[in-house]
């Protein structure tokens, strides 16, 4: 190959790239598999909206087969009375949101929100208070029932950057 030729084949190649690329990064990010997402604590007015459950196209399909093996290990495993153990997510998303709006717990200087997927909670967002921890916020939501794990990514005070994924901005 002509030293020319190949260098328009190479920045054919580079051009196509970056068109994919490109594409990938424009990606409407959704919800596919409807999981619970929900903001129960709204009082730190510049705390960032977590990416929550939102992912492309391309990575739900990626997740679809690793969610259905996962889902179901629970219940095989004799440690689910539910064939999946994402079928448990929407009654504890509501249980959960039912304990934040009854306890004042978290209500002053807080903004949070949680994601639910297999019985895990995520707990994302901002504390103004420092009293508020991830060990008192992690024992709130575990008395909850059929909550297998909570991990909390919690923004303190003066911090500059979130310890969680964002969400894109509107």
């Amino acid at each position: 190959m002509s030293p020319p030729l190949r260098l328009h084949y190479l920045l054919a190649i580079f051009l196509a790239a970056s068109a994919t690329t490109a594409n990938a990064h424009d990606e409407i990010l959704k919800n596919w598999f409807n999981d619970p997402f929900i903001q129960v604590r709204s009082n730190v007015p510049d705390c960032p909206q977590p990416l929550g459950p939102l992912v492309n196209e391309e990575e739900a399909r990626r997740e679809s087969h690793w969610r259905t093996e996962r889902g179901t290990t629970c219940w095989l495993a004799g440690q689910c009375s539910k064939p999946n153990s994402y079928l448990y997510d929407a009654p504890i998303a509501k249980s959960v949101a039912t304990h934040f709006a009854a306890m004042p717990e978290f209500a002053q200087a807080s903004s949070l929100w949680l994601t639910f997927q297999r019985r895990f909670v995520w707990v994302e967002g901002c504390s103004a208070d420092p009293a508020i921890d991830a060990a008192a916020l992690e024992a709130f939501v575990r008395a909850e029932p059929d909550v297998e794990r909570v991990i909390v990514n919690v923004r303190a005070p003066g911090a500059a950057k979130a310890p969680y994924a964002l969400a894109p901005p509107r």
